[in-house]
């Protein structure tokens, strides 16, 4: 009989090809959305409210949204399915659905109410102006934030059901309402900074019920028969709700690390937290698009495989981790030494200058220093989880965190006399300071699952393999725009960063290390 580790292997490349392939493209919009919003604002003060504005309400998405409500939803609803449970997996998926929409409006009213108190406690010594501005900016977005939690739990139902792409691609109609507010507000209606600003919070609302909307016919077969409620004496939501405090501390504190960042960055240089976006941007792309489409992917089949061997379940999370591994050693690379090529190439247009690139690059080359290990966590967390094991990565979380801060402020503030023009680089010691709170957590969680799975580390060697055709990529890219003229950001980009690309798949390839997404070829 075939075991379902050997019949689902075959899914697993073009599972994660699916998430990635969502991702990628509304990242794709993401980067074009804010490289319209570069051109407008740059890293002034209307960039830095913003930015402020749009992180303070993410607490609700971080606390309720994708990876947190995945975690502890998508384990219980799988095994329901699993197990031909679909009475019960449709009782339980109304009874979440209530719940998340009881809490978000509850943390939606609650933010809307304390939004001026926030803003002066977090950002004290923001102007007046600034602080009034921000106010306005989270009192729309809050709602907005809101709304997409509501799209997590479509992503959880969907991701189940193994339907991956769509509830990944959904956040580009979130971005094009945004490209049209500001191409729209600012080149045909001519708005004022001011305006614009507060008009894209509005176009960002919009964009969030598109994002819903759009998932709503791929989720029309699954909805049949559910009946929102608040889970009183329904099947696995004892569960759900037991494991949800855990998972946020893994998950949900993990991305609080950013939001606390954007608070810390207020006490910097005006600009700081407009770089830090524009830099952690950068930053999470990769951990996006390859950590979480190996991690998403692989959570509702590793929750089908909990009872098989270990050794099988230590196979598949080395094959993720090499996976991820790929992706991320030259990438990490790319930031550090071709960093400067990716900024400008994205980026560089209108009040987005010389300067703000290279002082973006600053703070990305500190990011990237423990983006591989970041990426690597969420695979490993997914592990747990689908070993019901919330517990672990909610305590390394707590650390990561705590370390992560703490590391910040000592590094800040020495860190920010670093000028490049008239900005400042303080909020690369943030960056530093996730970067080590990163390679902590990854090497305290796999200490941890070994413990249950035994051995399921990559390896060293094809680690090793993968750095050296890393450099070796590396070394091309740095050679070509050494030795290019100085062509337009977009095209150095393409002449520098497609060489790159190449050179590191065929040398990987030369070493010994196939291209990780090949059908029936998994790394």
């Amino acid at each position: 009989m075939t075991t379902l580790a050997e019949s689902s292997g075959h899914r697993e490349t073009p599972a994660a090809g699916r998430v990635f392939a969502g991702i990628f493209l509304s990242r794709i919009f993401g980067f074009v959305a804010r490289r319209v919003f570069a051109h407008y604002f740059g890293a002034d003060m209307f960039a830095d409210a913003w930015q402020a504005a749009l992180r303070l309400p993410n607490v609700l998405r971080n606390l309720l949204g994708e990876g947190t409500l995945s975690a502890s939803l998508i384990p219980v609803y799988a095994e329901f399915l699993e197990e031909g449970r679909e009475e019960d997996a449709r009782r339980f998926a109304g009874a979440a659905l209530g719940l998340l929409m009881a809490a978000a409006a509850a943390f939606t009213l609650i933010g809307v109410l304390i939004a001026p108190w926030m803003v002066r406690l977090f950002f004290w010594e923001w102007s007046p102006e600034k602080r009034a501005l921000t106010t306005t900016l989270v009192r729309i977005l809050f709602p907005m934030t809101g709304v997409l939690v509501v799209s997590a739990w479509a992503l959880g139902i969907l991701n189940s059901h193994r339907r991956f792409f769509v509830s990944y691609v959904a956040p580009v109609f979130w971005n094009l309402a945004m490209i049209g507010t500001l191409i729209g507000g600012g080149t045909y209606f001519a708005l004022g900074r001011h305006a614009l600003v507060v008009a894209l919070a509005g176009g960002a609302f919009v964009g969030s019920l598109l994002q819903v909307g759009v998932q709503v016919p791929f989720l029309r077969p699954y909805l049949r028969g559910i009946r929102i409620s608040l889970g009183r004496g329904v099947a696995g939501v004892r569960e759900a709700v037991h494991n949800f405090t855990p998972v946020v501390a893994a998950r949900g504190v993990v991305n609080l690390t950013s939001w606390v960042d954007t608070i810390l960055a207020g006490l910097l240089a005006s600009g700081a937290v407009a770089l830090l976006g524009y830099a952690q941007l950068l930053y999470l792309l990769p951990i996006s698009l390859f950590g979480m489409s190996v991690a998403d992917s692989e959570l509702p089949e590793l929750s089908r495989m909990r009872s098989e061997a270990e050794a099988a379940l230590s196979r598949r999370v080395a094959r993720a981790l090499r996976r991820v591994s790929y992706f991320l050693i030259p990438t990490a690379l790319a930031y550090l030494c071709l960093g400067d090529v990716v900024i400008s190439a994205l980026f560089k247009t209108g009040a987005f200058g010389t300067a703000e690139s290279l002082a973006t690059w600053g703070i990305l080359g500190a990011f990237s220093l423990g983006v591989s290990a970041t990426a690597s966590s969420r695979v490993l967390s997914s592990a747990f989880y689908a070993l019901r094991d919330t517990r672990t990565p909610a305590r390394i979380a707590y650390l990561r965190v705590a370390v992560a801060t703490a590391l910040g402020i000592l590094l800040m503030f020495p860190i920010d006399h670093v000028q490049v023009g008239a900005l400042h680089l303080g909020a690369a010691g943030l960056a530093l300071g996730a970067s080590v709170a990163g390679f902590l957590e990854y090497y305290l969680l796999r200490r941890a699952l070994r413990r249950h799975l035994g051995s399921h580390g990559p390896g060293t060697s094809p680690i090793l393999r993968m750095t050296l055709a890393a450099t070796v990529a590396s070394a091309v890219g740095v050679g070509l725009e050494l030795a290019l003229p100085g062509d337009h950001p977009i095209l150095l980009g393409l002449e520098t960063l497609l060489p790159f690309g190449v050179v590191y798949v065929a040398t990987a390839a030369l070493l010994g290390v196939p291209f990780p997404l090949r059908r029936g070829r998994p790394a």
